[in-house]
């Protein structure tokens, strides 16, 4: 078996796995996005883009700061049965501030891909990434906009995994945008019921 589709295959059932934990705003999805980046990490890196395979080391360090949060801080921190509690909106200061970091993160990631390697698609490769790590950010302190974020990253990434000839992990990409919005909307109903 060919080693691209291999791993596209073993990161689609960990992708489905770690979405539907997102979902549940279950505490196991970041136990699976701890594994889940080695998968997509040496797929990423064999297919040229670079900062996406980078980006993959971000995601276990951004899988321990999220479980510690959602472990440690008493407002999120789910009761038995509970798990979502804690989500609410994005404050206008962090908003704010994520938005200053996303600018500066794709602008230096760009840079760097432009400067230090031969990808054909920097630009897109540069944003996905730095949405990523806001969106990892946003994710751990349950931030109901994260959802949004991922939205975006899921459509982007869709087309880019097309191009790039990647198509499992295209779909699976098609698949989350769907899934994003579903996220979204049982967030809100959970924080709008009182349950976050």
């Amino acid at each position: 078996m060919d080693w691209k589709l291999a791993l596209q295959i073993v990161g689609i059932v960990l992708g489905l796995l770690y979405l539907w934990l997102e979902y549940r705003a279950n505490v196991w999805l970041w136990v699976v996005g701890m594994i889940m980046p080695l998968v997509h990490g040496a797929l990423y890196f064999q297919s040229g883009l670079y900062a996406d395979c980078a980006m993959e080391i971000y995601y276990v360090a951004a899988s321990v700061y999220g479980l510690a949060v959602w472990l440690c801080h008493p407002a999120r921190r789910a009761k038995k049965g509970d798990n979502y509690a804690g989500i609410r909106h994005t404050p206008m200061q962090s908003a704010a501030l994520l938005a200053t970091v996303y600018l500066l993160l794709h602008g230096g990631i760009y840079g760097l891909l432009v400067r230090f390697t031969d990808s054909t698609v920097p630009f897109w490769d540069s944003m996905t990434t730095a949405l990523c790590i806001v969106a990892m950010f946003m994710l751990s302190h349950k931030y109901l906009e994260q959802w949004l974020v991922w939205l975006v990253i899921d459509i982007v990434s869709a087309v880019l995994y097309v191009y790039k000839g990647i198509p499992l992990t295209a779909g699976l990409y098609a698949l989350y945008s769907v899934l994003a919005v579903a996220g979204y909307m049982r967030w809100r109903k959970a924080m709008r019921q009182g349950v976050a």
